[in-house]
């Protein structure tokens, strides 16, 4: 992987978890931190160098869990469930880098896309609701730091079983409206490219590039994972495509999950 030999995952849950692993099994040298003493023991038992890291708490970051030649750096910000310091804790990390890292990858969202019909690239972010603006407002705060922003579409995989999302519910809402979403096994494969890119700074979308109505869509997964059906409004409406394809372009990254709807009969995609 190019020239980087070390990582520092700065958040090892769902994501940075299957990260970490593959990462090892790659050979490199991997850091990285959760918030319980529990999580700690989780991650050192797989051979990653571990941290205890809450940056809601007022003890320091630990200075050696920064010193990596990549630093991902993955906090879901947490905007859904009311948190609101979601910048002062990416601020207080940002403090805490007392040298700069050979590539810094930033993992944000398409959240930062308006709700418009369209098809949308990385050029077509707004600050266009209070989320937003937070949310690019995170991108700005590490620019300048050898950074590529990589923004994951709605996250599917293992334990994320997209079936659960809308199962049972009645009267659900933009049924026409195309699904964007990303599978977790393409996060994983697209960092590890992004990890041995010969380039930095650009900004990537991660988003399957097939886009089956919502309607269609979650109807099938909930009737392929085994749960309730959901029904969905006699509603009409176009909205926002997430275009994906600059990585591939660029890296040559293939999603191996291209197509939504097949995704859901793949063996071991959840």
């Amino acid at each position: 992987m190019s020239d980087i030999k070390s990582v520092s995952i700065i958040g090892c849950g769902w994501f940075g978890l299957p990260l970490a692993k593959k990462l090892l099994m790659a050979g490199l040298s991997v850091k990285g931190c959760k918030r319980t003493p529990e999580g700690v023991d989780e991650i050192r038992a797989m051979g990653v160098e571990a941290y205890r890291l809450d940056l809601q708490e007022d003890a320091p970051v630990p200075e050696s869990l920064l010193q990596a030649d990549c630093l991902i750096i993955n906090l879901p910000p947490g905007i859904r469930r009311g948190d609101t310091d979601y910048l002062e804790r990416l601020a207080k990390l940002k403090d805490a880098l007392t040298t700069i890292p050979k590539r810094l990858l930033f993992i944000s969202t398409t959240g930062v896309y308006p709700d418009l019909p369209a098809v949308l690239d990385e050029g077509d972010a707004s600050a266009h609701s209070p989320g937003a603006a937070i949310l690019l407002g995170a991108e700005a705060l590490f620019a300048g730091l050898n950074t590529t922003v990589v923004r994951f579409a709605g996250l599917v995989g293992p334990g994320r079983h997209p079936g659960r999302f809308f199962a049972g519910r009645t009267d659900v809402s933009g049924g026409a409206l195309p699904v964007n979403i990303v599978h977790l096994d393409d996060c994983l494969s697209a960092v590890q490219a992004l990890i041995a890119a010969p380039s930095i700074g650009r900004c990537y979308n991660l988003c399957a590039p097939g886009h089956p109505s919502k309607q269609t869509f979650y109807t099938e997964a909930a009737r392929s994972g085994g749960f309730a059906l959901p029904q969905f409004a006699a509603d009409n409406g176009n909205g926002k495509v997430i275009d994906g394809s600059l990585i591939c372009r660029e890296l040559g990254v293939h999603y191996r999950y291209a197509d939504p709807l097949a995704m859901l009969v793949e063996a071991g995609a959840f």
